[in-house]
């Protein structure tokens, strides 16, 4: 199995890593095996110096106590959680169909129906989180993946909040989120109450399946916070009234006059079709060992095994191919299909040293700063974009002396501007 981010094989306790899946400021997340059983998870795996420089050790006690509370169909599980000397490691369950975001950059738009299911999962999970005292305060369409069946599942509770942490006034105080989905009363920071600031979140995700474009959204970030604050946005002609109204509802800028999820639930609209999630309530989770990964107690502590793997591309096993494909079929490498994607494979039988030669000349002359190392290489946006500059990793891997797979992904930036 290929390990992307270093010349070396890495092993943690019985999981074997593969390769890089998403990458963010603090954290990596890489795909990994269970060696005993032969299960594909996802690893988030965070540098314990940095958060303990950068402060962030309340967030991540938070991230962690958040996704063990949680167990429901539509989010994420976390199976364990391990700590070495440096780093911490979240084993995730492994999601395999991609970002909802990338069916609306296919489609343009869903069909209400379509909307109407995938906005039920959502309200349906965020009901769950916040009846355990859980705010995700960051939802998005980037936020929501979908499984091999095409169900709805939350991921990253990075900027979520324990109702044990609010305040003496019972609000929330710290402003985080992504600015087009945010609430008025988060902007304003002057205290907010999660579930119904979450809930805004949800009524721009709706807005947004249904659509095909943000209900907010200007250049200016102060000008879209007036448009936020005023809730100044248009339904198109293509809304039903019922979801049009629900919208309303839920996208009122005073947020004691919002809709809650018990009159969502209750909602005409909303009730079409409507399959209330079915799992078995776990029993409460005791949290009292998280102080336990950032304590130096060998007990408590994995450590890395790692072996060499020489100068050469890394090499794609089945495994890998496999994991870069939705179920076991592998023709999606090798098939141009219609659609955008934040993560795109080609295959060339030309020599590795080669394809990284021609990508590098082709980048160049579009503005892009070329950094390389091995097969590896980042291309960085001179320009600032809206999420800032864009970014682009790529990667070369060897399937068989003649034939390599190059990958090239999003690492950081807009996704649109990416896709353009």
């Amino acid at each position: 199995m290929s390990d992307h981010g270093e010349a070396v094989r890495t092993r943690v306790g019985k999981y074997e890593f593969g390769r890089v899946i998403g990458e963010g400021s603090f954290a990596k997340v890489r795909l990994a095996r269970n060696m005993q059983t032969g299960q594909n998870l996802a690893i988030k795996v965070l540098n314990k110096e940095r958060i303990l420089k950068d402060k962030m050790v309340e967030q991540i006690k938070r991230e962690i106590s958040t996704m063990r509370l949680v167990k429901h169909p539509n989010i994420v599980q976390l199976a364990e959680v391990m700590a070495s000397k440096t780093k911490i490691y979240f084993v995730l369950e492994y999601v395999t169909g991609g970002e909802l975001f990338n069916k609306i950059a296919q489609q343009r738009k869903l069909k209400e129906d379509d909307a109407r299911k995938y906005f039920q999962q959502l309200i349906n999970a965020v009901d769950y989180c916040h009846s355990r005292g859980v705010y995700h305060r960051d939802l998005k369409p980037e936020n929501l993946l979908l499984d091999s069946k095409g169900n709805l599942k939350i991921s990253d509770f990075g900027l979520s909040a324990l109702s044990q942490q609010v305040k003496e006034d019972g609000l929330l105080h710290t402003t985080c989120g992504t600015p087009n989905y945010v609430a008025p009363e988060v902007i304003v920071d002057k205290g907010y109450d999660g579930a119904k600031a979450d809930l805004w979140s949800c009524g721009v995700i709706l807005f947004v399946l249904m659509a095909g474009y943000l209900p907010f959204d200007e250049p200016n970030i102060m000008a879209l916070y007036k448009k936020i604050y005023k809730a100044d946005f248009t339904c198109p002609n293509w809304f039903s009234a019922g979801a049009r109204k629900l919208i309303l509802r839920i996208l009122e800028p005073n947020p004691k006059n919002r809709i809650t999820i018990p009159e969502i639930l209750e909602n005409s609209w909303f009730k079409k079709g409507y399959a209330p999630a079915k799992f078995r309530e776990e029993k409460d989770t005791n949290l009292d060992d998280i102080d336990a990964l950032f304590c130096d107690s060998v007990e408590n502590l994995v450590t890395e095994q790692k072996e060499p793997k020489g100068t050469k591309p890394s090499l794609m096993n089945a495994f890998d191919l496999i994991s870069l494909s939705k179920g076991l079929n592998l023709s999606g490498l090798f098939e141009r299909k219609q659609g955008v994607k934040q993560e795109v494979h080609f295959t060339s039988k030309c020599p590795a040293t080669e394809i990284i030669t021609k990508m590098e000349e082709s980048a160049k002359p579009l503005g892009f700063i070329v950094k390389k190392r091995d097969y590896k290489m980042r291309l960085q946006g001179s320009e600032t974009g809206r999420k800032g500059h864009l970014s682009i990793a790529t990667e070369v891997f060897e399937v068989s002396p003649s034939l390599f797979v190059v990958e090239m992904k999003k690492a950081g930036g807009d996704t649109l501007e990416y896709n353009t």
